[in-house]
């Protein structure tokens, strides 16, 4: 309840100053720390998901909710989808529902130019920058509730809840209130989680699998990245860069996993990767599994 109240009132506190009248320049680093805010929260929302943490809490359950409505990832789509993610990481079919799909360059190269097109459009890095856009208002509210209606109407609930909001922003502030309190913020969470999504299953060294040849644990170990960062950064995205403990386990709430890993030999030589520059070149450039040398390689193969 501590890690989730003292980060919502944060939040709260920075995206009123976000709003008031007062000099530009507190409005923009109020708007920026806003989304970093959002980000630790929506971590603490998947970890609440889990059911890593209030697992028996009804009010709990019901704020998150809500919250999942106002951060354009509703629990219908979140959930299934996610947990789906969960139970077939790093397989090279079936791995592609709530992460990003990844080819074999022999299969990429017997698709339809509308298949190879979508493919790469998807891991291009300006669909990870403009998340906001690709993968929640349309990859996790318009999409779902398109494709099922009835099961992921919360989908469209919070596409028009989004759309209110800006709508009534505007009607308050103008065009600086939207872009200030929601579009700012949005955009910086989403661009950064959206390449946490990418990079934690999308790296160098990763490893993966056909189904004859895939274990969970191994998934866990050997398919997802441990994010070295700082430990700034570690707070603001909740300890997610400890995605292997994560995969292993996901009911370790996430103020535990850094205690896990130091706990546990076996965790202590993961697979891993960064946010310095080089290493998000190299993530970005990969875009198929060469299953003869069994590593990712980027567009030439190499």
């Amino acid at each position: 309840w501590w890690h989730l109240l003292s980060t919502s009132t944060l939040l709260a506190s920075a995206l009123t100053l976000a709003l008031l009248d007062v000099p530009l320049p507190f409005r923009v680093f109020a708007s920026i720390l806003s989304g970093l805010l959002l980000l630790r929260l929506f971590v603490i929302y998947h970890d609440q998901q889990h059911q890593a943490i209030l697992a028996r809490s009804k009010v709990a359950q019901g704020l998150m909710s809500l919250f999942g409505v106002w951060a354009l990832s509703p629990t219908s789509i979140w959930k299934s989808s996610h947990d789906h993610h969960h139970k077939h990481n790093s397989k090279l079919f079936g791995s592609h529902i709530g992460s990003f799909p990844i080819m074999t360059r022999a299969r990429f190269l017997k698709a339809s130019k509308g298949e190879q097109r979508q493919y790469l459009f998807i891991r291009h890095p300006l669909t990870i920058l403009f998340g906001y856009i690709f993968m929640f208002l349309y990859g996790m509210c318009l999409r779902p509730f398109m494709n099922s209606p009835r099961r992921h109407w919360d989908c469209l609930v919070a596409f028009l809840v989004h759309a209110c909001i800006g709508v009534g922003l505007f009607l308050f502030g103008g065009w600086k209130a939207v872009l200030l309190v929601q579009t700012l913020p949005h955009f910086i969470t989403y661009a950064i989680g959206t390449y946490l999504f990418y990079v934690q299953h999308n790296f160098v060294d990763v490893s993966l699998a056909d189904s004859g040849g895939w274990t969970y644990e191994k998934a866990a170990l050997e398919s997802s990245s441990f994010l070295k960062i700082s430990p700034i950064m570690a707070w603001f995205t909740a300890n997610i860069g400890y995605h292997h403990v994560h995969h292993l386990n996901p009911k370790i709430p996430f103020y535990r996993l850094p205690e896990t890993m130091r706990a546990i030999p076996e965790l202590q030589a993961p697979k891993h990767t960064s946010f310095r520059l080089s290493d998000i070149r190299r993530c970005l450039r990969l875009k198929f599994w060469d299953a003869e040398a069994q590593r990712m390689v980027g567009l030439n193969g190499r």
